[in-house]
Parts: C-alpha cells; sequence; structure tokens
C-alpha cells in the first residue's frame, strides 16, 4: 500500500509540473505574433485534461472518512 501512495503522490508531482510547463507555454503562446490559435486551443485542452487528471488522483489519493 506504501509503495501505492508513493508512486500516487510521485504521479502527482509529475503532473503538477507538466501543468506549470503548459502554463508557462501558453502564456508564451499567447504573447507572440502572429497567434496560432489552433497550437493555443491544443495546449489549453491539454492543460485542462491535466487538471482533470489530477484532481481525480488527489481525490483517489484522500483517505476514505468514516461513516
Amino acid at each position: 500500500m506504501d509503495a501505492d501512495l508513493h508512486s500516487l503522490s510521485r504521479q502527482l508531482i509529475e503532473l503538477r509540473m507538466e501543468h506549470a510547463d503548459l502554463d508557462g507555454l501558453i502564456d508564451r503562446a499567447s504573447g507572440m505574433l502572429p497567434l496560432d490559435e489552433l497550437q493555443l486551443q491544443r495546449l489549453k485542452k491539454r492543460r485542462l485534461a491535466l487538471k482533470d487528471r489530477i484532481a481525480r488522483l488527489e481525490q483517489a489519493s484522500e483517505p476514505d472518512e468514516p461513516a
């Protein structure tokens, strides 16, 4: 079980880092001219998918509440 939690926490860290990298990439791409709307849209979609995955993993890592 401890190994599962470790790998889950490691996954969360890696996903958060990738999300932060995408934030920076999106900021830079937004400032570039000419603006590539399609690329920007794809980056934002990927960032949103990462955010959703992070939220699911965080939920899975929380201990169950006693009834």
